[in-house]
């Protein structure tokens, strides 16, 4: 698939080129209150481009939800769009350069490890904006805070900690005996926040029902637990996760972009051979991106970073000048939620339905607060 991925993007690109041989020139820029400028162009000339981390635009996880939006952005709003996939780290500076010269009016880059490299070229070219997805600003260790923040430079973020709350508790309710399990890639505030998250649901349905359902995997208090330590060897994802089934766990949440393929291949061979082990998914709804696993994900706790995607596009097409302040996705905003439970909906009871509807619309209300030490500000 991520061949296919490179002819599309390919194939875009080769018909950009083309356009733009009758295109009209870079519209101006005027500028604004916010201190980059806005473009006064029409949505054809408007060109958002989009790098990837390692895991590339077929992740089935937060690449492929952000790759999506921007091809949302082109369908929906007539622009133009180009893309670049990574391989490794050494990758992100040129690809930015290469998308810099592509004359993008605004590059979107996927994941914390792009942070740096975006802030940097962000610093160096103040006429693009830059909008960094899932991380905040690169932090200064020798000044122990965040750098200093650039007009041209928005993080987008999500408060995934209320979205693995609801599917914490729905876990707890669904668990045969009484043990679920996550993992990390590797562990970072934008992992930690999602067992954060689903170690609180867990412990709230435990309260309102008198049990004591266990997670196995990550202990919050300590802000530890387990990680495979990278975002790509899916044999490490199968071995945590059978590991964690032979501790009893019947349902797991890999909180590792694709390394979560292992844990799907190790749920389904514990299937074959008598278990009943489910999946909680993460970043997108993993029935949609994993249509032949769906017998075994229960929900999945997205982060709508398509949305986020074509709604900071959308605002700077129409006009609206650039802001730096960080998006945050959240239940209030439709920016995170559970996913349907799709092939396990008959076996949801209507009380456990009813629960997490309620409890969305106290989280989304403010009356229930759902709290991280990794949560974004």
């Amino acid at each position: 698939m991520k061949n296919s991925m490179r002819a599309m993007a390919a194939t875009a690109g080769l018909a950009l080129m083309l356009g733009a041989c009758s295109a009209a020139p870079e519209a101006e820029k005027t500028a604004t209150a916010e201190g980059t400028a806005a473009p006064v162009a029409s949505a054809k000339d408007f060109k958002a481009c989009m790098v990837s981390d390692e895991g590339g635009f077929d992740d089935k996880s937060f690449n492929q939800s952000g790759f999506e939006g921007l091809q949302r952005a082109q369908k929906e709003l007539g622009i133009q769009i180009a893309s670049t996939e990574s391989n490794s780290d050494a990758d992100f500076e040129p690809n930015l350069n290469k998308l810099i010269g592509e004359k993008c009016n605004l590059i979107f880059a996927v994941g914390f490890k792009l942070a740096s490299a975006t802030y940097n070229a962000a610093k160096a070219h103040p006429d693009v904006d830059f909008a960094l997805i899932d991380s905040a600003e690169p932090f200064d260790e020798k000044a122990g805070k965040p750098l200093d923040k650039l007009p041209n430079f928005k993080p987008l973020v999500f408060n995934t900690a209320e979205a693995a709350f609801l599917a914490g508790y729905a876990a707890a309710g669904m668990t045969q005996t009484g043990k679920v399990g996550t993992y990390l890639g590797m562990k970072l505030p934008t992992t930690a926040i999602f067992a954060d998250g689903f170690a609180d649901g867990i412990k709230r349905y435990n309260a309102d029902h008198g049990t004591d359902v266990k997670l196995l995997g990550w202990d919050k208090d300590k802000q530890d637990g387990q990680a495979t330590g990278d975002f790509s060897d899916v044999n490490k994802g199968k071995a945590t996760t059978t590991n964690l089934i032979n501790q009893g766990a019947d349902i797991i949440m890999p909180v590792a972009g694709p390394v979560g393929a292992g844990t799907l291949a190790a749920a389904k061979e514990a299937n074959d051979g008598g278990k009943n082990i489910s999946v909680v998914w993460v970043d997108s709804d993993g029935v949609l991106t994993n249509p032949n696993d769906s017998k075994l994900i229960l929900t999945s706790v997205m982060k709508l970073i398509g949305e986020a995607v074509f709604d900071t596009t959308k605002d700077l097409v129409d006009g609206k000048p650039f802001s730096s302040d960080p998006y945050v996705g959240n239940v209030a905003n439709k920016g995170v939620d559970i996913a349907p439970f799709h092939d396990f909906d008959s076996k949801v009871s209507d009380d456990l339905r009813a629960k997490l509807d309620e409890l969305r619309k106290q989280i989304a209300d403010g009356s229930l607060k759902v709290e991280s030490p990794n949560s974004p500000k």
